[in-house]
C-alpha cells in the first residue's frame, strides 16, 4: 500500500477513535446529570475536539518545518557539513532507512533531534556544540538514537498521544465550568467531580509523559544495538548531559515544548519537577546501555 494512503487512513481512523472517545465523555456526563441536554458546554466539546484534532494533523504534516524554524536550523549537505552527513550515512545503511536531511542549530549547547512525519520525510538535526565534542563513535550513537525514533514512528505515536490527553484536559476543563457556573442539582457527589477534573489532565499528562521516557529507552537500546555500539552512546549521553546541566540552551524561540524532540533535555528539571520530566534520568539510561553492552559482548 502507498505509505501516503496509509497515513491518511490511519489518521482517518484516529479521527473517528477520538470523536467516539469524545461523544462517549459527553454522554457519560449527561448520564451523570453533570451536565443537561441543551448545555453550551456539549456544544463546545462538540466543537473544540475536531479541531484539535486537526490542529494536531496539521502539527504532525508540518511538524519538521515548525521545529526547524523554532531553532533557526539551517538545512546542509555532504558538501557543507562531510563530517556529519559521513556518519549519517554510516548509520542508516545500518538501519536500511533513506538518507534523511540534515540540519544544523546554531548553538554551542550539544543536543540534537529527528523530525518529521515518516523516514521518507525525516531530518536530523545536531547543534555546533556537538560537532566540536563528540568522537566519531560517538556522533553514530547520537544519529543512531535518532533514528530509532524515526524507525519507529515516534513522531506518529507521540502525536496520538498527545491528542488523547489534550480531549481528557479539555472534558475535565468543561466538568470543572459546570461545576463552578451550571446546575447543581447533580446525581454525582461534587466533590468526586472536582477530583475527577483537577486528578485527570494531570494523569493524562503524566501517562504522556511516561510513554515519552518510554520511547527515549527504547531509541537508546534500538539505535545502539544496530550500530553496535552501546558504550559509544552512553559516552555521548554524559557528555551531553553534561554540558546541557552547565548551560542549558538558551534561543530566542526556544519552547519546552519541544524538549521530548532532544536526545537529552535542553532544559533542566529536577527533584519533584523530574517525574513531569519528557525524558528519563541520564544515569539510568547510561547504566542501561553499559549492561546491554556487557549482555551482549560489545566493546564500543
Amino acid at each position: 500500500m502507498n505509505p501516503k494512503i496509509k497515513i491518511f487512513l490511519v489518521f482517518t481512523l484516529l479521527w473517528f477513535v477520538f470523536i467516539g472517545i469524545a461523544y462517549g465523555i459527553v454522554y457519560a456526563l449527561l448520564l451523570s446529570g453533570t451536565i443537561t441536554g441543551g448545555s453550551f458546554y456539549i456544544y463546545t466539546l462538540m466543537i473544540m475536539v475536531p479541531i484539535l484534532l486537526l490542529f494536531n494533523i496539521v502539527t504532525y504534516f508540518f511538524s519538521d518545518r515548525m521545529v526547524l524554524a523554532a531553532y533557526n536550523a539551517k538545512i546542509v549537505d555532504e558538501q557543507s557539513a562531510p563530517r556529519l552527513a559521513k556518519v549519517v550515512r554510516r548509520v542508516v545503511e545500518r538501519f536500511n532507512l533513506p538518507m534523511p536531511r540534515l540540519a544544523i542549530v546554531p548553538s554551542e549547547t550539544p543536543n540534537a533531534f529527528a523530525t518529521g512525519r515518516d523516514p521518507e520525510h525525516a531530518v536530523v538535526a545536531v547543534t555546533e556544540g556537538n560537532m566540536g565534542i563528540l568522537t566519531d563513535d560517538e556522533l553514530e550513537g547520537v544519529i543512531g538514537h535518532e533514528m530509532a525514533h524515526v524507525k519507529d514512528r515516534d513522531i506518529l505515536l507521540m502525536s496520538v498521544v498527545a491528542t488523547a490527553a489534550a480531549i481528557i484536559s479539555i472534558a475535565a476543563r468543561l466538568v470543572f465550568y459546570q461545576m463552578l457556573f451550571g446546575r447543581r442539582d447533580t446525581r454525582v457527589n461534587p466533590l468526586v467531580l472536582v477530583a475527577a477534573a483537577i486528578t485527570a489532565p494531570i494523569a493524562a499528562m503524566l501517562v504522556q509523559l511516561a510513554i515519552s521516557r518510554n520511547r527515549e529507552y527504547k531509541a537508546d537500546m534500538v539505535g545502539a544495538r544496530t550500530i553496535m555500539k552501546p558504550l559509544a552512546l552512553a559516552r555521548a549521553l554524559s557528555k551531553l548531559e553534561s554540558y546541557n546541566v552547565r548551560s542549558p540552551m538558551q534561543m530566542e524561540r526556544s519552547n519546552p515544548a519541544h524538549a521530548s524532540l532532544f536526545i537529552v533535555n535542553p532544559f533542566r528539571g529536577s527533584g519533584f519537577a523530574s517525574i513531569f520530566s519528557t525524558h528519563p534520568p541520564i544515569k539510568e539510561r547510561i547504566r542501561r546501555l553499559q549492561a546491554m553492552a556487557s549482555r551482549e559482548g560489545y566493546l564500543q
